[in-house]
C-alpha cells in the first residue's frame, strides 16, 4: 500500500478546519429586511463584523497547520 503525503491526523486537521470556516461564514449569515426600503443597521452587528471574520480566520490558521505540520501517524506497523 502507498504511503499518503498526509497522515491521518492530518486529515482529521483539515476536517476540522474546514468545519471551523463554515461554521464563521454560518455566523455572517443573516441580516435581511423584511422592507427594502428600510435600511437595515442589524447587518452591523459584533458577531457578523467581528466574531464571523476571526472564526474563519481560525479556521484558516487549522488548514495552514493541517498542511504544513508533520504528525506522526500511532498506527504504523
Amino acid at each position: 500500500m502507498a504511503k499518503m503525503a498526509i497522515s491521518r491526523k492530518g486529515l482529521r486537521l483539515l476536517l476540522a478546519g474546514l468545519l471551523v470556516m463554515i461554521a464563521g461564514y454560518i455566523l455572517m449569515m443573516g441580516g435581511v429586511s423584511p422592507d427594502p426600503n428600510v435600511f437595515n443597521y442589524g447587518m452591523f452587528d459584533f458577531r457578523r463584523l467581528v466574531a464571523a471574520p476571526l472564526v474563519i480566520i481560525a479556521g484558516i490558521v487549522v488548514e495552514i497547520i493541517a498542511i504544513m505540520g508533520k504528525f506522526e501517524d500511532s498506527d504504523k506497523k
